[in-house]
């Protein structure tokens, strides 16, 4: 089986980080969005990976090949968008005959991925939601598979989303559907949507289970990437080396503090991850993402996202502040 992960949106949502660094890299609990992905899929067996890549995507390639050189990769370049249909698409020839596994760039979940594996069934990720009619809706009918899926319904004939985890056995009748697509030109304003090409699977007599994810946490925009941020560092708990020498600083756990970070006179969490070589002095810091390389000095931040290479100084409470940027308070 290999793994297909899309990672070429320009994560609009998270501006002004991903103007400078492509959202499945902004930092989360210690990690990046990405390397969650990856680590769940390489622990489970999966060893090749095909990474869809547009923006930014030369930094996605440099970090996947230092990070993890183990494993068998390849980058398709999405030079233009047209949603995750046309994504999929581009990767035909890599394929082949294989069974893969799409997990959206975007997406951390929690589910028992050995049974999805395992399953003699091609099988997508779904939750209960709210209000279904920002997603794809899967519909499972008596028999317990899945007889319609419809992207982003007007009027949704059920409230189970789709979280961006499809495991497609039949990969050659996939693209058979996404090829039928592409000739009646089947967009919603440009895009191709992949629900669309797996609901054609359907009514040709592919079957589909569905699974339920215990969680999932959305990474798509700043108050929503910190509270995800919060509950993972909850769950797994930080990776600060408590024999720090962190002058005069109080740490409040769950904080996650990365290699070479000088702090002193500070109060650092609950619930913040800091990246590498930052410095943070005569500051309080709670419920925050900090990048890496980044100066904090005499700031009391709060539900805040910093990038990295930042600088700021003097009093604040709540920011979002991309890379390389400078605030003086004073």
């Amino acid at each position: 089986m290999k793994a297909i992960i899309p990672v070429a949106g320009a994560g609009t949502k998270l501006r002004p980080h991903t103007y400078t660094q492509p959202k499945a890299l902004i930092p989360i609990a210690g990690k990046t969005i990405l390397s969650f992905i990856v680590d769940q899929l390489k622990d489970a067996g999966i060893d090749e990976f095909i990474f869809i890549v547009g923006y930014l995507g030369e930094k996605i390639q440099d970090y996947v090949l230092e990070n993890y050189p183990q494993l068998k990769t390849h980058f398709v370049f999405q030079n233009e968008r047209h949603g995750t249909g046309h994504a999929i698409e581009l990767t035909k020839a890599i394929v082949g005959d294989d069974e893969v596994f799409v997990v959206l760039g975007d997406t951390i979940c929690e589910y028992d991925i050995k049974e999805v594996l395992n399953s003699p069934y091609s099988m997508l990720g779904i939750k209960k939601v709210d209000d279904p009619r920002d997603f794809g809706v899967a519909s499972i009918g008596e028999d317990g598979f899945i007889d319609q899926l419809v992207e982003k319904p007007a009027i949704p004939k059920s409230n189970m989303a789709l979280v961006g985890l499809y495991k497609i056995k039949e990969t050659n009748f996939l693209f058979e559907c996404l090829h039928t697509l592409f000739l009646k030109s089947g967009h919603v304003n440009g895009e191709y949507n992949l629900t669309d090409a797996l609901d054609c699977m359907i009514k040709k007599g592919a079957k589909f289970q569905s699974f339920k994810v215990k969680n999932w946490f959305d990474c798509g925009k700043k108050e929503t990437l910190l509270e995800s941020n919060a509950t993972l560092l909850k769950k797994f708990g930080g990776n600060t080396d408590y024999n720090h020498q962190y002058i005069n600083t109080i740490i409040i756990p769950p904080v996650s503090i990365a290699a070479g970070c000088d702090i002193s006179n500070s109060i650092i969490g609950p619930h913040v991850a800091i990246g590498a070589n930052t410095s943070i002095k005569h500051s309080i810091v709670r419920e925050s993402i900090i990048g890496s390389y980044t100066n904090l000095f005499e700031v009391v931040l709060d539900n805040s996202l910093i990038g990295s290479d930042a600088s700021v100084k003097g009093l604040s409470r709540s920011l979002n502040i991309g890379d390389n940027t400078e605030i003086d308070f004073g």
